[in-house]
């Protein structure tokens, strides 16, 4: 299908980037998001041939730039060889078909260069199902740019000519593929509840870890709970949710998930598409928000994933702020972070500085979230501690002389079994 999907060139090596500062943006964030767009693009292994920061007073609704300007940037761009023209801000099919009619070669914009690094580190089936279903969306509008060469065949009778029949054919097959692959996700998602349900009969707590791309999620992750998660330096180094059991002092468990990294202009269509795999960040006890303390987009990174948890229906819960890779800040780094989130831990995943008080910190918000439960049990009835250890969190363990004091936590389903022995409710 990808046949009529894009008429790019099947090998894009060298790519020119155009970046947009308007006057409703703040000084310098048109240059910071091109910078962050030339580091996109190069985890897509192409080489970035120059960029280009434009000052933006009022976009046009045929090339989003002036026709002076377009001009000289097509010749900039074929002067430099690229094969490609990346826009950092959205374009619409008409203005992406009118660029690649002037420059005569391929034109894509940041989100097409997102779907495309999803589509590339997506390993587990929910994963490529919702990659793919973001790119079908994505590219449905698009599909006239593949059809272009067949204009001239347009007809003008009732069946219309033989590039508009195929283009209708086109469309139809992409709205079923995206029929199939929404009751495809569908399933997987109830899948994942039918597992999620079933680790909640447990009443272990939740958290998940939430932040801007590659700032040190899963190695986070590792380091808490010897787990094997991708960790590298690029943006988007693993997209696939992963739920480790963390063991932390008193044997209180706690189950911990790594999501997939935010960034600043996250297609909305790919927020939509990955609701499902973020849907562990709605249920979860509370959050664990990881900064990258080095990174000097730091306040950007932060409210980027602020709003994307606010429109994940997120925003109200109960949230750990953590600086991460401190071992590698300077004094002005720390004192701007503690200036952002006066609260925040600070620790470095690479060398566990930290990771002691931010375990402690795990436990009180435990405390919090989840009231205990004082149970006394006759000597005779060991069938009822062994249920608790087996079923339930058991905090402490006491031998008195005619029966043992537990104080633990257990599913709301067994309440009926342990109502007899409880003396004090959580």
């Amino acid at each position: 299908m990808a046949d009529f999907l894009t008429d790019k060139p099947a090998k894009l090596e060298r790519a020119f980037l155009i970046g947009v500062q308007t006057a409703e943006m703040e000084a310098g964030e048109g240059a910071e998001l091109l910078s962050e767009l030339k580091e996109l693009v190069e985890n897509l292994r192409i080489t970035v041939a120059r960029t280009e920061l434009v000052s933006l007073r009022r976009p046009t609704p045929a090339l989003l730039l002036g026709s002076g300007k377009a001009d000289e940037l097509v010749a900039l761009a074929k002067a430099e060889e690229a094969d490609v023209i990346v826009f950092d801000e959205a374009l619409s099919p008409a203005q992406q078909r009118n660029w690649e009619e002037l420059s005569g070669m391929a034109v894509i914009d940041r989100q097409e260069v997102i779907l495309e690094i999803f589509a590339d580190r997506a390993h587990t089936r929910e994963a490529i199902l919702q990659v793919a279903l973001a790119r079908m969306e994505y590219s449905l509008p698009r599909l006239t740019r593949a059809w272009t060469h067949l204009s001239r065949q347009r007809g003008k009778g009732a069946m219309g000519g033989e590039g508009e029949t195929q283009l209708e054919q086109d469309r139809r097959i992409v709205r079923d593929r995206i029929a199939h692959l929404k009751a495809e996700l569908a399933s997987v998602v109830k899948q994942r509840d039918v597992q999620r349900r079933k680790r909640q009969r447990v009443p272990v707590p939740t958290c998940s870890i939430v932040g801007y791309t590659n700032a040190g999620k899963s190695t986070l992750l590792n380091t808490l709970t010897g787990a094997e998660v991708l960790a590298a330096d690029k943006l988007f180094a693993t997209l696939d949710p992963t739920t480790r059991q963390l063991v932390l002092r008193g044997n209180q468990k706690v189950l911990v998930t790594d999501t997939v990294g935010f960034i600043r202009r996250l297609p909305h269509g790919l927020v939509e598409a990955f609701k499902a795999t973020l849907e562990e960040v709605i249920v979860a006890d509370f959050l664990v928000h990881v900064l990258d303390v080095t990174n000097p987009n730091v306040e950007h990174h932060h409210a980027t994933t602020l709003a994307v948890l606010a429109e994940l229906g997120a925003a109200g819960k109960t949230m750990l702020t953590v600086f991460n890779k401190v071992d590698a800040a300077t004094p002005a780094m720390i004192s701007r972070a503690r200036t952002l989130a006066p609260d925040a831990l600070f620790v470095s995943a690479l060398t566990r500085q930290g990771l002691e008080l931010l375990e402690e910190r795990f436990l009180e918000l435990i405390a919090e979230a989840h009231s205990a439960t004082e149970l006394l049990v006759p000597h005779a009835r060991y069938d009822v501690i062994a249920r608790l250890h087996a079923v339930g969190h058991v905090q402490s363990e006491e031998q008195l002389d005619e029966a043992v004091r537990l104080v633990g936590r257990y599913p709301a389903a067994q309440a009926s079994f342990f109502a007899p022995f409880v003396v004090k409710p959580g």
